[in-house]
């Protein structure tokens, strides 16, 4: 199933800082409106090209040609869309502005590197991305211009320009990026690279499409610049933050609301529609809805509905298939202790925490080789989505004695090489999501958390790893014939249930979701609610997706369970 999750925040940040540390994708914005006008991303053109050295040749000093041809190639066709169409997505354009920044400073254009990147702030509308975008590859730029070149020039620039910031409102992406500069390594990088691009490279005999390409050219400048002066970038970021560094406001504390239990009001059950959840937490609360009407554990459908076992919920694994177990199981994911705290140091280190698992943390990355970089970051995500729903269904519940958890769980895919879409899959998860609403509507259900959604292009782009279709053009469509047969199923589902308020996160790629066909974060229908994220100040995160956001809430560094018990934001 083509769906990913929007993960527990210490691991997704920890795993956004390396996305956005190797891919940097695409855009541009133009006035002529006599040009044809691109409002959804799939309008826009296929681009392919042929890469005839593996990927971590391309990065070595005898293969210099060939990472630049391919880099001119990739830029001649972001100009050509640039001129041609009026793209109508302020992150798509952004994005190109990136690569093409990319490609100047692989030409050692700095002028040209720095006139993109004021574009693409220009076009910038959160504060704290405007203020922050772009900070380390400005230093790197004019330490170069001014013909200082070296780690020590880099950070004297660096430091010139956090300075004049305000503080208050860069603080977060300051310590992200604090963050990239202890995570990142030349073996995690080409690791991580070597991983989700080089079998999709081998079983397309070379044939790369834009999105592969344009995150191989985007690498590069993390590889040549960003790497080699990021420690001594990380001492300026170090002592600003412990200088400045003060407690932002917490606006929600005040607004919590906690229910006595002798408190006139009725039970409601609420769904968690997740990766499942750890419901033996849940249970000693009272705060579990139960089917009466089924045996626990006796290996039946009691009650005849189709679900066996169905005592607080249902579940499906990651074919669609109708499973008993309501958490995924832990077997396949690994040692949880161990997990739980790389989890938290990955976290610690994205928030300026200092701790032991911090230190841990840094440690097995010092040490990560380039072949042990798929099994790490699968880890992680494996995980994330074992812990996910146990920290959702925490969250909703907090405060409520009168909620009931109704568990509904999917099985998200983790590997760095997506599975294999196809027609068949693609009806099995319609029925699913088909039938998990139709539980929600026999058993009273009255409100359901989503936090998960899937995308047409990332359809595209798994067809792509699996070389399936002869062109562009026919995975193109054979991706919209896919992504169809799910969106067209779940709209139907929650447009025949009026009764029951869908309530789903806006995503975490600071993306147009709209623009990207986000499924089902951009559905607007009267029972669904789309949520974006803010801190505990109030403040927009610089990751909350964008394009339709009905309500903002706290989605920074909140704290709930994992399997198990223990609690980690």
């Amino acid at each position: 199933m083509s769906v990913h999750t929007i993960s527990c925040r210490r691991v997704r940040l920890a795993l956004f800082a390396i996305a956005a540390a190797l891919a940097a994708a695409v855009a541009a914005a133009a006035d002529d409106t006599d040009r044809p006008v691109i409002t959804k991303k799939d309008d826009l053109p296929r681009h392919t090209y042929q890469l005839t050295v593996p990927v971590t040749a391309l990065y070595e000093d005898d293969n210099r040609d060939a990472l630049i041809e391919l880099a001119d190639a990739v830029a001649a066709d972001i100009r050509d869309d640039l001129s041609r169409f009026d793209i109508r997505d302020d992150n798509t354009v952004q994005d190109f502005y990136a690569v093409l920044g990319a490609s100047a400073a692989l030409r050692g254009d700095w002028a040209g590197y720095l006139d993109y990147l004021d574009r693409r702030r220009r076009l910038e509308t959160k504060r704290a991305n405007q203020l922050t975008m772009g900070l380390a590859g400005e230093a790197i730029a004019r330490a170069a211009i001014d013909g200082r070149h070296g780690p020590e020039a880099i950070a004297e620039q660096l430091r010139a320009r956090v300075r004049t910031l305000p503080y208050a409102s860069a603080e977060a992406n300051l310590k992200s990026l604090k963050g990239s500069t202890e995570i990142l390594s030349r073996s995690l990088v080409l690791g991580s690279m070597v991983s989700r691009y080089q079998p999709v490279i081998d079983s397309n005999a070379g044939e790369i499409s834009y999105d592969v390409a344009s995150a191989l050219v985007g690498a590069s400048f993390t590889l040549e610049h960003f790497i080699p002066a990021a420690p001594a970038m990380n001492r300026v970021l170090t002592g600003i933050i412990a200088a400045n560094s003060t407690d932002k406001a917490d606006i929600w504390e005040e607004r919590r609301v906690t229910l006595a239990a002798d408190t006139d009001a009725s039970p409601v059950t609420i769904a968690v529609w997740d990766s499942g959840a750890d419901t033996a937490l849940f249970d000693a609360s009272d705060q579990l809805w139960v089917n009466s009407d089924e045996v626990p554990g006796n290996g039946k459908d009691d009650d005849g509905n189709g679900y066996v076992d169905d005592v607080h919920g249902i579940a499906f694994d990651l074919e669609g298939y109708r499973v008993r177990e309501l958490l995924y199981p832990i077997g396949e994911v690994g040692d949880e202790e161990s997990m739980q705290r790389r989890v938290k140091g990955l976290g610690d280190i994205q928030y300026n925490v200092d701790s032991p698992e911090a230190a841990e943390v840094r440690e097995q990355l010092a040490s990560l080789p380039q072949a042990g970089v798929k099994e790490f970051l699968e880890s992680l995500g494996a995980y994330s989505g074992y812990a996910h729903g146990t920290h959702v269904a925490g969250i909703a519940l907090e405060g409520n004695p009168f909620a009931r958890l109704l568990t509904a769980r999917m099985t998200y895919p983790y590997r760095l090489i997506p599975e294999k879409p196809t027609l068949e899959q693609a009806h099995r998860d319609a029925a699913m999501m088909s039938d998990t609403v139709a539980y929600f509507r026999a058993n009273g259900v009255r409100a359901v958390n989503m936090s998960w959604g899937g995308s047409l292009r990332r359809i595209e782009s798994a067809l792509e790893a699996h070389s399936v279709g002869e062109t562009p053009e026919e995975r193109k469509a054979l991706a919209r014939e896919i992504y169809s047969i799910s969106d067209t199923a779940l709209r139907e589902a929650i447009q025949g249930a009026p009764d029951i308020l869908f309530i789903i996160s806006a995503g975490n790629s600071d993306n147009d979701i709209r623009f990207d066909e986000y499924f089902p974060s951009s559905y607007d229908y009267p029972n669904v609610l789309t949520v974006g994220a803010v801190d505990s100040a109030g403040d927009e995160t610089s990751f909350t997706s964008l394009g339709k956001v009905d309500i903002y809430t706290n989605g920074y560094e909140v704290e709930s369970y994992v399997p198990g018990g223990n609690r980690i934001p």
